[in-house]
């Protein structure tokens, strides 16, 4: 029931709502840690997964820049860069933004198992040689000559320090003959793959 005597003494619901329609100092807080958050989380991730998100270019700018820094302090001033570009996004941009994110979360723990078998893979083509002879076994369709050369410059890549460009097209060639075999319905080679990993440690 309304107040009869509320106007009498000078208030007026209107004024109640301009004061509690904006964010608490401690509201205000908590957005800013968790856009903070989502640019640091952004940042961590591979340039690929970071070009594939939705956001407006200087924001992604900012992202990118921030991962070729390798200097603490230099890095710690572009991520509150990062930060602040962060906190320009309309609400709908941080939801897209955020939902992208929870995907990768989503797959991330099958991927991630499978990028670590990958991995282990390579490592032992680099450092045993039979890890070839056993993979074209799994892999007929395997190019052994292609993959001879990109062992050979991987080693010499680790040895001389250099950027690992042919280790990684080394794991690219690994995906996709995995990828192949699963199309494939391939599962009893998957079921070697797993063998021969756990063989190995």
């Amino acid at each position: 029931m309304v107040n009869p005597n509320r106007g009498a003494v000078g208030f007026k619901s209107s004024e109640f709502e301009q004061q509690y329609d904006r964010p608490s100092k401690s509201q205000l807080k908590r957005e800013m840690t968790a856009l903070q958050d989502l640019g640091e989380e952004l940042v961590s991730q591979p340039k690929d997964r970071v070009m594939r998100v939705p956001m407006p270019e200087d924001v992604r700018e900012a992202i990118l820049e921030c991962q070729k820094i390798k200097d603490h302090e230099g890095r710690r001033r572009q991520m509150q860069f990062v930060g602040k570009k962060m906190r320009t996004l309309e609400e709908d941009e941080v939801t897209a933004i955020q939902k992208v994110i929870d995907s990768w979360k989503g797959a991330s723990k099958s991927e991630t198992a499978a990028m670590h078998a990958l991995e282990k893979r390579r490592d032992k083509l680099l450092a045993d040689d039979k890890a070839l002879t056993e993979l074209k076994e799994q892999y007929p369709q395997a190019d052994v000559q292609q993959l001879r050369t990109l062992i050979r410059n991987a080693r010499k890549e680790q040895a001389e320090n250099k950027p690992p460009k042919a280790y990684r097209e080394i794991f690219q060639i690994l995906k996709q003959l995995q990828a192949g075999a699963a199309s494939s319905a391939a599962a009893p080679a998957a079921d070697g793959n797993e063998d021969d990993d756990t063989e190995e440690e």
